[in-house]
């Protein structure tokens, strides 16, 4: 019986993550792509802040950019919070923490992962004024 178990444990993983969507995430992503050697100033809950980003799906589709308009997600919240004036964070959002099951039509699809490109400028009011490719 403890053979079939450990069978049926395999086929329910495998069934999973060959249900999932490509590139799809269940929770969030944080990988810091760039980080300035001195960072006297970290993001916190309540900071206004100056940023750029470009957002995709996983298949490469551009869905936002801070050069049109943007609606800030709740992955925004948790994966920009301790970031540095000019540091570079690129971050992979589950949908549940994005526009979820209902998705964001004609764009975003429900149940979409997204990909930001981001760079922060300024917090605060504090930081620096660049115009450069993310």
């Amino acid at each position: 019986m403890e053979k079939w178990s450990s069978i049926s444990i395999l086929l329910l993983i495998a069934a999973k993550l060959v249900s999932a969507k490509s590139g799809d995430v269940t929770e969030l992503q944080i990988n810091v792509e760039y980080k300035p050697a001195s960072c006297e100033v970290k993001t916190q809950n309540g900071d206004t802040i100056k940023i750029h980003y470009r957002g995709q799906l996983t298949d490469g589709s551009v869905v936002d950019s801070s050069f049109e308009k943007g609606q800030v997600i709740k992955g925004w919240d948790e994966g920009l919070l301790g970031m540095c004036i000019e540091e570079k964070r690129q971050l992979t959002i589950p949908s549940k923490l994005a526009y979820g099951d209902q998705g964001y039509p004609p764009l975003i699809p429900g149940g979409a992962t997204l990909i930001f490109n981001t760079e922060l400028i300024a917090i605060n009011g504090k930081g620096v004024d660049c115009k450069r490719d993310l």
